[in-house]
């Protein structure tokens, strides 16, 4: 019994873990392009139109090795709350305002799925 109750405590974990498996990539590229593709660039390189006057510069979003340093939850903090809450550059917006949970797993779910 403790081990059936073990790893259903382990799967429910991942699963809150990785929000973005369960999320609609195509929903968040539309909300990507409306609210970060000034900045980061269509396709999340960080060369948007903004990008050229911003230090320090946006990320890349495609990046195979950030993607591996951080998890779901980390990218939706900074959607939500912004670069400043996690060390990051106030220059990246919180949009937690603006974004209900859906929105922000469909964005994480598109952020994703750039990884080269």
């Amino acid at each position: 019994m403790r081990v059936l109750l073990t790893a259903v405590i382990l799967a429910a974990g991942a699963a809150a873990a990785q929000p973005s498996l369960a999320a609609d990539a195509a929903a968040g590229e539309t909300k990507f392009k409306q609210l970060c593709a000034t900045c980061h660039g269509p396709t999340g390189k960080g060369d948007g139109p903004a990008s050229a006057a911003l230090n320090p510069q946006p990320r890349d979003l495609s990046d195979a090795e950030w993607q591996n340093a951080v998890d779901d939850a980390h990218i939706r903090t900074v959607i939500k709350d912004g670069g400043a809450a996690v060390g990051l550059s106030p220059i990246m917006t919180a949009f937690g305002h603006s974004l209900n949970d859906e929105d922000l797993d469909n964005l994480v779910a598109y952020i994703r799925s750039l990884d080269d």
